[in-house]
């Protein structure tokens, strides 16, 4: 397997045209149907974000726990270790920035929302990130589309390559804060642990600091 830099390497070169390509061969319109931002069956909604987005989401209202909570993989019961954010949910499951009228949905950050709301249904496959994988859309394998129903549907050029450029983004900074977890990984005894690439915090993302 490739080092996490040469992972990094690669992304940084990633064509965006080629992307951009991709996305528009198969096509991609939102229909603000919610799917990507409500629970799945019994699963509450699961979406990471990055250390700095929680930051650019807290108001002098919302509060990093109102923002974020730790990636419930490898919790039980709320406590363990674990190495992602997820974005907050509300009591049903939904992400907690979601709103829906007349079965209409939007985002009530949508001018801020995280880099994973914004490249939603592609990722890239790139080894040492936490993109999940979906149908290959290109030659190459290396643009992957989930299901979702805005697919087929016709897109710009310029929408396209927006689209494009965000994905690439995306693809560099999961790959930048997994060297900085490993980098910045320092065990610590406490109930509930998130390993950012800032360091341990705890659950309302406060710093631990050491001894």
């Amino acid at each position: 397997m490739e080092s996490l830099e040469a992972e990094l390497e690669r992304a940084r070169g990633l064509d965006v045209a080629e992307i951009a390509d991709a996305i528009e061969s198969i096509g991609f319109e939102c229909t603000r149907c919610g799917a990507c931002c409500t629970r799945e069956a019994e699963d509450p909604h699961t979406a990471t974000v990055f250390p700095d987005e929680v930051r650019e989401l807290e108001s002098e209202d919302r509060q990093w726990n109102d923002v974020a909570r730790p990636m419930p993989y490898g919790l039980d019961d709320g406590e363990g270790q674990t190495f992602e954010w997820a974005l907050q949910t509300d009591a049903c499951g939904d992400c907690v920035f979601y709103e829906e009228s007349e079965g209409v949905g939007a985002c009530s950050v949508h001018e801020d929302r995280p880099l994973i709301c914004r490249t939603y249904p592609f990722s890239v496959a790139l080894a040492g990130t936490s993109q999940p994988m979906g149908e290959a859309v290109d030659s190459e394998g290396m643009v992957r589309a989930h299901e979702c129903e805005g697919l087929g549907r016709d897109i710009s050029r310029e929408e396209a390559e927006d689209l494009a450029g965000a994905l690439k983004e995306r693809a560099v900074r999961e790959l930048e804060e997994a060297i900085g977890v490993r980098e910045n990984y320092r065990p610590v005894d406490e109930p509930t642990v998130v390993y950012d690439s800032e360091g341990p915090k705890r659950s309302d993302g406060r710093e631990i600091r050491g001894e």
